[in-house]
């Protein structure tokens, strides 16, 4: 298997021009400058093909420029580009009825629609604030959820995230998030989710938060930027069970983990728990900026005014949308759940044959491998993780990280049987190079 001359000329180029214009505050963990891409696969502006199995960090759902996705766009900006969301158009209103239609609840659903996904978090804040006339929430360490002020008071991943920016918005308690395979808790069930619970109900409402005070809990149904972390299964009835007693919303962060990712609609379902209000962008316009939360009817209850934007209900991002819904419909949802079930297999394989992989975990195409100094202690291998992505992207597959030493994979949900094969085994020789190489 032969190494990428990778960034090539053309490459250093772009790069060295980037540097001089483009905020810093960016991070790029390795040196891939893009130039065109079809499906799963991608080139660079010197030439080099890639695998690409982070999808634009789970955004390129249907692939990268399916003819569908493209079509759509191409006839409505053929009508307009914009119109502002002062007046009505027949594309905001289809995409709004079929985003509703995905709701993970019995109630009829409202959708407000934004850009992004901090966006569609911090209007859930909003609503919930108001809906409830309560002011404090509860989340979780490890979340990520945005940047912009209010959804960073939730993001609990890095310190880097916070410095140089307190004090942040008000109100937000975080307890632990129900990592079964390093729990911080002692455990107090057989089912160390519902230890979490148990800990909000008889800790953090009795101490910290006065019940009738909480207006929400915040939380991603699968940790992303956390570690690809699944819940144990008792987990959200239990949560859901708690918030029913209290009166409490319960808004699930789905803007990675949600359109189909992970073989259902949301990633919630798996748990057969309805949530409050769903959050949800990345994944859902295949790659055009959009974002918005599907809340109970009964739960949208702000008037006019009370929140909007310039850019809500863009005709182009909502026609990438209903494209991408379509798609994702009638095909790529199935897809992602049978190439899930393949890829874990396939994983579970060489995980046996490699000592530094401690836990292959995730649902459909959203797949976390972590990464262990010690299989005993589960000492995360952070140094290990990252040598592996850059030897990976070497040979020509695009990864990232997550967590403290994980690398996920969040592939197109079309990907092939034989590009994860072609994946997987250039992923293999990075594991093995990077083990040879003594990273720890």
């Amino acid at each position: 298997m032969k190494k990428l001359t990778v960034p090539g000329a053309k490459g250093r180029q772009l790069i060295k021009r980037d540097k001089v214009v483009v905020s810093q505050s960016y991070t790029r963990p390795y040196d891939f400058v893009m130039d065109h891409g079809t499906g799963s696969e991608v080139w660079d502006v010197d030439g080099n093909r890639f695998l690409d199995l982070c999808a634009g960090i789970g955004v390129c759902q249907t692939g990268h420029s399916h003819p569908k996705v493209v079509e759509a766009i191409k006839q409505q900006s053929e009508r307009f580009l914009h119109i502002s969301s002062d007046f009505y158009s027949p594309i905001w209103a289809e995409f709004s009825e079929r985003l509703a239609s995905t709701a993970p609840f019995e109630e009829p659903a409202k959708v407000f629609l934004g850009n992004s996904g901090t966006e569609a978090v911090e209007a859930a804040i909003k609503l919930a604030r108001y809906h409830t006339g309560r002011h404090q929430f509860i989340g979780f360490y490890g979340s990520f959820h945005g940047r912009t002020m209010g959804s960073l008071s939730f993001t609990a991943r890095k310190p880097e995230y916070r410095d140089g920016f307190f004090p942040t918005m008000g109100g937000v308690t975080h307890v632990p998030f129900p990592d079964p395979y390093r729990p911080v808790l002692s455990p107090t069930s057989d089912d160390y989710g519902e230890t979490v619970v148990k800990f909000i109900e008889e800790v953090i409402l009795k101490n910290i938060i006065p019940p009738k005070d909480c207006a929400a809990v915040l939380i991603e149904p699968i940790q992303g930027e956390g570690g690809y972390i699944v819940p144990t299964d008792g987990f959200f009835p239990a949560l859901r069970k708690m918030c029913d007693k209290y009166g409490i919303l319960l808004i699930v962060d789905e803007v990675q983990s949600g359109v189909g990712r992970t073989g259902k609609w949301w990633a919630i379902e798996h748990w057969n728990t309805e949530p409050d209000i769903v959050c949800t962008a990345k994944g859902i316009a295949s790659g055009i900026p959009l974002g918005g939360i599907i809340a109970r009817s009964s739960v949208m209850d702000w008037p006019a005014g009370a929140h909007a934007n310039t850019y809500g209900g863009n005709p182009i991002a909502c026609s990438a949308g209903l494209a991408t819904l379509e798609l994702i419909e009638s095909e790529m949802m199935q897809n992602a759940a049978e190439m899930g079930e393949y890829t874990l297999d396939a994983l579970a394989e060489i995980q046996v044959r490699h000592p530094s992989i401690g836990q292959v975990r995730g649902k459909g195409l959203m797949i976390g491998i972590d990464f262990v100094k010690d299989h005993d202690s589960r000492e995360p291998a952070s140094d290990l993780r990252d040598r592996i992505a850059e030897l990976a992207f070497e040979y020509g597959v695009l990864t990232l990280g997550c967590g403290n030493s994980a690398i996920r994979l969040s592939p197109p949900l079309n990907i092939t049987k034989a590009i994860i094969d072609e994946g997987l085994e250039i992923l293999e020789t990075a594991i093995s190079e990077a083990e040879a190489e003594g990273f720890d």
